[in-house]
């Protein structure tokens, strides 16, 4: 299947991801299999006051969210199964890109406190067919605070808006 490179002006344009849940708010370089993005942790995120009360840290789950976000970023710039493509309209596209289906290897070995920026940087290891392994790395500073290893599918964006096909009459 051939595939498309686009450049766009906001990360929004890349991900149908919106304000709260996007969760990238800086692309530094996009090459054709690795991507570097960069965010911060503020601390005035919705689901701070119930993660370790008095203690905040970015929960793990949403640190595997930032690569998986980057990884489909990288998929929507560098290797997308379609010419025209838009994020504003959910039923403009024929697939879904990047649509989290594993995730292996991941390790946890540091946080990210209120305040900290981070940068996520994500390599392209393997595709087959619209199927793609991705390596992350999170870094606070010089601190590397997680590496993982997924694997995002574009599928029909029909399955992901739960339509179903029409049985077939006999």
């Amino acid at each position: 299947m051939q595939s498309y490179e686009h450049e766009f002006s906001s990360i929004e344009e890349y991900l149908h991801h919106r304000t709260p849940y996007l969760l990238v708010k800086q692309i530094e370089s996009v090459e054709k299999n690795c991507i570097v993005t960069r965010t911060s942790f503020d601390g005035d995120e919705f689901f701070v006051p119930g993660h370790f009360p008095g203690a905040p840290i970015l929960p793990g789950a949403l640190m595997q969210e930032m690569t998986t976000q980057s990884a489909g970023i990288l998929i929507a710039a560098r290797h997308n199964p379609m010419q025209e493509y838009c994020t504003a309209d959910p039923f403009f596209n024929e697939y879904a890109l990047g649509v989290l289906v594993r995730v292996r290897n991941a390790r946890y070995r540091g946080f990210a406190r209120p305040g900290d920026q981070l940068t996520i940087t994500i390599t392209l290891s393997e595709q087959v067919g619209q199927v793609f392994d991705f390596v992350g790395k999170i870094s606070n500073g010089q601190e590397t605070i997680l590496r993982n290893e997924f694997q995002l599918a574009n599928i029909p964006s029909k399955a992901l808006q739960g339509a179903v096909e029409p049985a077939a009459e006999n």
